[in-house]
Order: C-alpha cells, then structure tokens, then sequence
C-alpha cells in the first residue's frame, strides 16, 4: 500500500513568504490600505490571495467585488513573480527531502492556497516539477485553509488511505486543515515558533537532517 507526503508550498518548499509580504503590501497601498509585516504574518499567514483581498476589502467598508479582488490578485501576482525571479530562496533541505520521497517511491502533491503559475513557476525553475503527483493550488477549492477541502482533494488524487498520507504545513490555518481532514501532520518552524506549532505530529526547523521514513516513524 503507497504512502503519500502532501506538502504545503509557502514557507515549506519555498522559503517565500517575504516576497508574498512586500507583494501584498504594495498592492494594499494602491488601493489606500497600509498592511505592515507584523500584521501579515499575525492575521494573514495561511490565507490565499482571494481571501487577503476579501478580507482587506471589507475592513475598508468595500464590498466583496469580485472584479476588484481578481484585479488585485492579477496586480500581486505581478510583484511576486518579479520578486521570485530575482531571487529565490527554497527552504533548507527541501530539494533533497522531495528527491528522497519520490526515490522511496513515495506519492507527492502539493496543496496550497498559492496560484497555480505561481507554483508551476518555482517548480520549473528549481527542476522539481516532475516529482510531484497532483497539485491542488487556489483555483481548485471554494474555501482555503483551514478548510479541509484543498487535503481532501489531494489524498483523492494521490490514492493513499488518511493514515498513510502525511501533510507538512508551516501555517496555523494549514494545521487546522490538516487535523480537519483527519490526517498526521508534521510542522516546519519556518513561519512560527516551536511553541506555536506544538500541536502537530512533528515539529522541524526545516528539512535538513530528516529522512521521508520520519513522517511514518512515530505514527
């Protein structure tokens, strides 16, 4: 019987979070609405980007268009992919733990509430795209984490059974989504304190020193 990693993307492939940052806070101030770094990361982290808008938006007194949200998510995405090809940074030791995986013949997906070009962009620059199974990005779910939707989904796709598919977050909505789903999960320090990711199954600093048999180890 297969087992199955489903990882998130933000903060555990790629160590991107300060692009996606300083891409929200300058599309914010376009629209009028100064978002500082302590904020993002307090209130937030683990939303997608329909959601950063949604939620923006109606603290302004708008009400949710969805032409002005799919405005700004296009004007964001514009800041992020210049950010990510100037410089890219993967999390520590996540090429070699992906590679590992898909050697053990491990299934592998990605969900997350990143876009899908977002996604195919880091995967085909860093040459990891073929590893992975089935990628469940925001275009594919109604609700993002801590909805369970987007695991849900990807464990279908990967055909492996709940206690054999394992997910790795480094967001509190994503552990959220994961304990929803009924499924272990193991979290990286990459984005919150150990103290803050004490409820999950694991809790790395990031990928370096850890082998995939881990996930399964202390199941």
């Amino acid at each position: 019987m297969a087992f199955g990693i489903l990882f998130d993307f933000n903060g555990v492939i790629i160590d991107d979070e300060p692009q996606h940052c300083e891409a929200l806070i300058t599309t914010l101030a376009h629209y009028g609405y100064a978002l500082d770094r302590e904020t993002y990361y307090r209130e937030y982290l683990g939303f997608d980007d329909r959601e950063c808008f949604r939620f923006t938006f109606e603290r302004q007194g708008r009400a949710p268009d969805e032409r002005l949200i799919a405005e700004a998510i296009e004007l964001k995405n514009d800041h992020y992919e210049r950010a990510i090809r100037r410089s890219m940074q993967l999390v520590p030791g996540a090429t070699d733990f992906v590679e590992a995986a898909a050697l053990e013949g491990v299934r592998l997906g990605i969900v997350s509430g990143a876009l899908r070009r977002e996604i195919d962009l880091v995967l085909e620059l860093t040459g990891l795209q073929a590893h992975f199974d089935t990628i469940v990005a925001a275009e594919d779910v109604a609700a993002c984490k801590p909805d369970p939707q987007g695991y849900l989904s990807g464990r279908e796709s990967l055909d492996v059974v709940p206690s054999r598919c394992v997910i790795i977050e480094d967001s509190l909505p994503g552990l959220a989504a994961a304990r929803a789903a009924r499924m272990r999960c193991a979290m990286l320090t990459t984005s919150h304190d150990e103290r803050a990711c004490a409820e999950a199954d694991l809790v790395w600093r990031d990928f370096r020193g850890h082998e995939p048999e881990e996930l399964w180890r202390h199941g």
